[in-house]
């Protein structure tokens, strides 16, 4: 008499390879819930075209430092004796942060998105002159008129 012998077969096992990778089927879902959105969206997000917001803060020093966390940021010195901060941001999908605050003698700026994002963002620092700024650790104005 033959008596056949069993081997249980977990969930992390495949006849033919030896383990299964959760990490395709969670990547397939990733792409095409991208892009879904893509299709649903149009890609159509552009700072450019976004309505500005502008925000100012009083400042009395003669040095700032600006965080912009890798947002396009341009920085001018111009006659003038706050900070005026401006800010284009388009966004279609995503959790929306955004952020523009003044602490001591740093500027903080963001925004962007998380989760299945697509937005699209861009600043403008306008300081005083004579006002030296280091953006994002890189001397950017040398604070001389």
């Amino acid at each position: 008499m033959l008596t056949a012998v069993q081997h249980p077969v977990s969930l992390e096992e495949s006849m033919f390879s030896g383990t299964i990778s959760k990490r395709p089927a969670t990547l397939v879902v990733a792409v095409a819930a991208v892009a879904a959105t893509f299709g649903l969206t149009g890609c159509s997000v552009d700072a450019s075209k976004a309505k500005p917001e502008a925000k100012t803060f009083a400042y009395a020093g003669k040095s700032l430092k600006l965080t912009t966390h890798e947002v396009a940021t341009k920085v001018v010195s111009a006659d003038r004796k706050d900070i005026k901060v401006t800010r284009w941001f388009d966004s279609a999908a995503g959790s929306e942060h955004l952020k523009w605050t003044l602490k001591g003698d740093t500027l903080d700026i963001d925004a962007g998105c998380s989760g299945i994002a697509i937005c699209d963002a861009k600043f403008k620092v306008e300081v005083p002159k004579g006002i030296a700024v280091t953006k994002d650790g890189e001397k950017t104005l040398s604070g001389k008129n």
